[in-house]
């Protein structure tokens, strides 16, 4: 008689999968609705998520059309309008509340210093994004890279400021945006273990059935 219960491998992979997808989804609500990671100087004058580095960069460079950008910011800044005055953005108004209209005269210099931080920045929202219908590498890789640029900025000092409000400051929730970024492939990991795993069992049988046709 066939047991109608799920034997404990399944449940723990199902478990494991299932915990990846939320750490998928947690990752995409800090970045998606802009909850501060950190703080740096940007071409917009200091910006404190990845999407305002990469909004930046995006109008300064003119690689989408504004009305991309403006997709990308306007979860935040309901939030964030919500939060402090109960109030929706204007959404013609949401470039200049961003700080974003001069972008494109600003020096590239501020951001050619902080390299890691600004690829970062893309790999983040982009994977945040791709995250939703599969969680991937994208989000630790581009979380790593923002990690790195912050450290590297701390250790080094080269571009500190004077001004405490223009110094970069790394906020505590970047630890969570880590800790969801590594949890959201722990899934992938533990499948590609097992078919390596499976791999290893199946060589030895292979060579052993042509040992005994020989």
């Amino acid at each position: 008689m066939a047991s109608s219960s799920s034997s404990p491998s399944s449940k723990k992979g199902w478990m494991s999968g299932n915990f990846s997808r939320i750490a998928a989804r947690v990752y995409f609500v800090l970045i998606i609705f802009q909850i501060p990671l950190f703080r740096i100087p940007c071409r917009s004058g200091i910006c404190t998520t990845p999407i305002q580095v990469t909004s930046s960069q995006l109008i300064a460079n003119e690689i989408f059309p504004p009305s991309v950008v403006k997709t990308l910011l306007f979860p935040g800044a309901v939030v964030h309008g919500l939060v402090t005055n109960m109030s929706l953005p204007n959404w013609n108004s949401l470039l200049d509340m961003y700080n974003l209209t001069g972008a494109k005269n600003a020096s590239p210099a501020v951001d050619l210093q902080r390299l890691e931080v600004l690829a970062g920045s893309y790999f983040s929202v982009a994977g945040a994004l791709v995250g939703l219908i599969s969680p991937g590498r994208m989000t630790l890789f581009g979380t790593l890279l923002v990690v790195w640029g912050l450290v590297k900025e701390g250790v080094l000092g080269k571009n500190a400021s004077a001004d405490p409000a223009q110094s970069v400051y790394v906020y505590p929730t970047i630890v969570i945006a880590l800790v969801c970024a590594f949890s959201s492939i722990t899934y992938n990991v533990k499948k590609a273990a097992t078919r390596g795993q499976v791999a290893t069992i199946a060589k030895p049988l292979k060579s052993s059935a042509k040992s005994k046709l020989k």
